[in-house]
């Protein structure tokens, strides 16, 4: 996608994201998922989810389901947020680690989806029952990662914990493809069961310091912060203040800490981080490069103690993203004709910006207001199938009448590029009018069935 020209350079906005990880403990979605959702929460206004989930069931019967099917928790979650205008705008799966992104259909045509990765850290680097799944994308013109991630279990693993992160940073490099390399992306949003526990204290200590809320000594002892302080990589991403009580581990089904006969001691396993691109240094008789304005601001970072299917409560952060959009207009604009009836072929027309390359392979699909994921389109026509006309300015395509239903709703067009492997263009929604009254002598076999 192309930059924007300097004279019409666009103002800055702000995308608010809401971050979820949780270790799911392969139980199922519970029956209200709102407060995880910040449904409820007034002014939020949320642009995007990013749901991370560790340990779904993954066993042999559950997988060939979920080849087939949606699983239970994207179809969860898109039932609840479809309706809500947001689309689930990709998803990777290894075993039991899964990765969804949300977004308000409004930002479709400012998010390309670069690539999705697995790496999986189990069984010397072969089986992904540990490691992470990534999404990278472009937003707005900056690159964006996200990583979902399960570490290595148990207190005295953590330098194989730490192995495994470095793992799987080095393995998000695509020497093949257009993408810079990792560090050099805007933002690196990375979260999961990082499995990262507290050091040198016993069971009583740790127990009574949650009970008074007294986490400072807490905090000094948690592993990842000891990392971060010896570690410069590692420094280099930031978290929110842990304010909230060890997120592992309780008894299912209840808010207490483990009562097993192990009586494993309480830890914050479940963590939210992020890392800016670091700006380079001028030589000091050199003026500073103007940094693109792209700052991310923490605005929570909490827990979700009510939940109790898991011996992990999710963690959620919620971010302010502010930027100033490097592709400020969709590279195609469409334009559904002024009335559109179902007793007639829709014609649709669309212009195409000066840099966007198209291909015969190019889609236009008709949704309904509500839609789930892109594939859930009511009819869809190739441009180069269905054209009327072309032109420098402007091109016309038809969808046919009996792929149009007879409906109150109110729809949408997305234009859909091959060669991006993303929507780049989205009409305002839109009314069919619903077919006239036919008399049963006037039906013929050329009119569509309903």
């Amino acid at each position: 996608m192309a930059a924007t020209n300097p004279q019409t350079e666009p103002r800055g906005r702000t995308l608010s994201i809401h971050v979820v990880t949780w270790n799911v403990a392969s139980a199922a979605p519970p029956p209200d998922l709102s407060d995880l959702l910040q449904l409820h929460t007034p002014n939020l206004n949320l642009d995007m989810y990013v749901i991370g989930l560790q340990e779904m069931n993954c066993g042999i019967m559950s997988l060939l389901s979920d080849t087939a099917f949606e699983d239970p928790w994207s179809s969860f979650f898109m039932d609840v947020l479809s309706p809500l205008s947001f689309v689930k705008v990709s998803s990777v799966r290894m075993q039991g680690l899964l990765l969804l992104i949300f977004a308000k259909y409004q930002h479709l045509p400012f998010i390309q989806i670069l690539s999705t990765k697995s790496t999986p850290t189990g069984l010397f680097g072969y089986w992904g029952n540990k490691g992470g799944v990534t999404i990278f994308l472009k937003l707005y013109g900056y690159y964006v990662s996200i990583i979902n991630c399960h570490l290595p279990p148990h207190m005295a693993n953590n330098d194989q914990r730490l192995e495994h992160f470095d793992r799987i940073l080095e393995m998000q490099n695509f020497e093949a493809q257009d993408i810079p390399n990792i560090l050099d992306h805007d933002l690196i949003l990375w979260f999961g069961d990082m499995n990262f526990r507290i050091e040198d204290f016993g069971l009583h200590f740790v127990r009574e310091s949650i009970r008074n809320q007294c986490y400072s000594d807490l905090w000094e002892k948690d592993q990842l912060s000891i990392a971060k302080r010896h570690d410069p990589l590692l420094r280099e991403f930031q978290e929110g203040p842990l304010l909230f009580p060890p997120t592992y581990k309780f008894d299912k089904n209840s808010s207490n800490y483990d009562t097993s006969e192990k009586k494993r001691k309480p830890a914050w396993t479940d963590r939210i981080l992020w890392r800016l691109k670091r700006q380079p240094q001028a030589a000091c008789h050199t003026p500073a490069p103007s940094a693109p304005h792209f700052s991310l601001f923490l605005r929570s970072y909490v827990s979700h103690m009510m939940y109790s299917i898991s011996d992990h409560k999710p963690v959620t952060g919620t971010f302010d993203l502010e930027l100033k959009p490097l592709v400020a207009a969709p590279l195609t604009t469409l334009l559904p004709e002024a009335l559109c009836t179902a007793e007639s072929d829709m014609l649709v027309s669309y212009a195409l910006a000066a840099d966007f390359l198209s291909s015969p392979w190019d889609w236009i699909g008709l949704y309904k207001v509500g839609l789930r994921h892109i594939n859930d389109y009511v009819s869809y026509v190739w441009v180069g199938d269905n054209q009327v006309s072309f032109s420098d300015e402007l091109n016309q395509v038809y969808i046919n009448r009996s792929d149009i239903p007879e409906t109150e709703d109110q729809f949408l067009l997305f234009y859909y590029s091959n060669n991006l492997h993303s929507v780049v263009g989205i009409s305002k929604p839109f009314k069919i009018q619903p077919r006239s009254f036919l008399g049963a002598d006037s039906l013929d076999e050329a009119q569509p069935q309903i």
